[in-house]
């Protein structure tokens, strides 16, 4: 299954939340691909807070690599990676990334090419792209059948 949610502006990312939110189902292990600068820190948070996650607490992991959030609508856990910083996928064994992604809790992932070989085979791939006429994103939301 593909689906493609456009975000205008900025302004628009709360409802590109919603929307694919209302996309996701029993998978928990979500890779978003895209540039640097492509949104995809931007868009994970603006999807955290979708999910009951106060505003606050969000922010890019890029210097401790993991954060973990806790909905506050569900109480359901919620890890968000920035695997950008990892030289090699035995850091992120070491990491203990597969007991992550076999908790059962929602597993966020930005720069996941970095391990490929280890994400799951249910694995949702979103690759997030920057129109370049307009400042326009686009999410291509690609779910194994």
């Amino acid at each position: 299954m593909e689906k493609l949610i456009k975000i205008k502006s900025i302004d628009d990312i709360a409802t590109a939340a919603r929307e694919f939110a209302a996309l996701m189902g029993d998978e928990t292990v979500y890779a978003f691909y895209g540039d640097m600068g492509a949104g995809k820190t931007t868009f994970i948070n603006a999807l955290c807070r979708e999910l009951g996650v106060e505003e606050d607490p969000t922010s890019s992991p890029s210097f401790a690599i993991v954060n973990e959030y806790r909905s506050d609508t569900t109480a359901e856990l919620i890890y968000h990676f920035d695997l950008y910083r990892l030289d090699d996928i035995e850091e992120a064994l070491d990491l203990g990334i597969e007991d992550y992604f076999d908790s059962g809790a929602l597993c966020l992932l930005e720069w996941p090419e970095r391990i490929e070989p280890l994400l799951p085979d249910d694995v949702v791939r979103v690759k997030i792209s920057v129109d370049a006429d307009d400042d326009s994103r686009s999410l291509l939301v690609e779910k194994a059948d």
